[in-house]
């Protein structure tokens, strides 16, 4: 194992610092003066500078942990490794932004500079420091992706992080087409029938639809109960910050945004609970001890809005990390090839002769 860490740590051509994208604006990525150039980070998600590299990208032992941590994020969000919060156990409050704020270009995401707010959970209270955007989602929602995924980053004055986790997903005009079937659909009560939950659905079992036609009432029953806690429409406040994203297309470009309803974001998510475990940022430094909040609500945006957001950002999302407490999957990976090269290296014995 310390031999794989040293090699690693030896990797990078050039030195260079790996700004924490996740944690900009708290003690770990402090935030410019005003007025002064943003930082880009000098990681990615491709290539010698991608996630697996992450570790040899300060030439030092900053970014170590994201080759050896054991409670490393994003993971695979599936019963067993979070506990559930509901929203008497979260006390969230976020101002609105009525005069608008920053939103800035990092090179690696998008993000929105807060303007207050706070977090109370588990005895402790966070302030709101910025949100930004990772596509396809980093998480995942039981072994699914979602189109992307909001990071919400609070810092308690002890210098504790907390992210909630907010899955976006496309506002295709399902949910609403689904509506209006199933209120075209008369039948007698005898005729209903529990169709079960979708296959990668955590949020709620399927509610039985009357049907007429059978293989009608299975699409809409099918469709109403994957976008069951899923917002009817798209977030008002989302498709407000993007509409400005092509003014930050460029890495380090800023542009003050539209005047911000945080409110609404605030009563979707307490209109549901929390998946919460202790895990990482998901950007360099990979520090540990971060509390995640993933919502069970998921928010909405059109489209059209996903495909302007795809192309300012790309493609910003590291891969699903181990199960918190387990072997960091590259050490995981490191001690494999080791006894592969070990066992390829054993002379084969000759086959006994008859």
């Amino acid at each position: 194992m310390s031999t794989f860490i040293a090699r690693i740590l030896m990797i990078a051509a050039s030195v260079t610092h790996a700004s924490a994208s996740c944690a900009y604006g708290t003690h770990l990525s402090p935030r410019a003066e005003e007025g002064a150039p943003i930082e880009v980070n000098t990681f990615g998600y491709t290539g010698v500078i991608g996630p697996l590299n992450w570790a040899a990208l300060d030439g030092g032992s900053a970014n170590v942990l994201c080759a050896t941590g054991k409670n490393q994020s994003p993971i695979d969000m599936v019963d067993g490794v979070f506990k559930t919060l509901t929203a008497a156990d979260v006390k969230l409050q976020i101002n609105d932004m009525p005069e608008g704020t920053e939103f800035e270009n990092l090179g690696t995401t998008v993000e929105v500079v807060s303007k207050g707010g706070s977090l109370e959970v588990g005895g402790k209270t966070y302030e709101f420091k910025q949100f930004h955007f990772h596509l396809p989602s980093e998480h995942l929602d039981n072994g699914t992706s979602i189109a992307m995924e909001m990071h919400m980053v609070f810092q308690t004055p002890e210098e504790d992080i907390a992210v909630v986790g907010v899955f976006v997903d496309l506002d295709t005009g399902v949910a609403a087409a689904a509506d209006a079937a199933t209120a075209q659909v008369i039948t007698p009560p005898a005729a209903k029938r529990d169709l079960g939950r979708h296959p990668h659905s955590r949020r709620g079992e399927a509610a039985s639809a009357p049907r007429a036609d059978s293989h009608l009432s299975a699409i809409v029953q099918l469709l109403t109960s994957s976008l069951a806690t899923t917002t009817g429409t798209s977030s008002a406040l989302l498709e407000t910050v993007f509409s400005q994203v092509a003014e930050v297309a460029s890495p380090g470009s800023v542009v003050k945004t539209q005047p911000l309803v945080m409110s609404e974001v605030v009563n979707t998510l307490l209109a549901g609970s929390f998946q919460s475990y202790s895990g990482s940022l998901t950007t360099p430094p990979c520090s540990e001890g971060v509390t995640w909040l993933v919502s069970t609500q998921k928010l909405k945006i059109q489209t059209a809005t996903f495909e302007k957001v795809r192309s300012v950002i790309g493609f910003n999302a590291r891969y699903p990390q181990n199960t918190p407490g387990f072997n960091n999957l590259l050490s995981v990976g490191a001690q494999s090839a080791v006894a592969a090269k070990a066992a390829a290296a054993v002379p084969a014995v000759p086959a006994a002769k008859i």
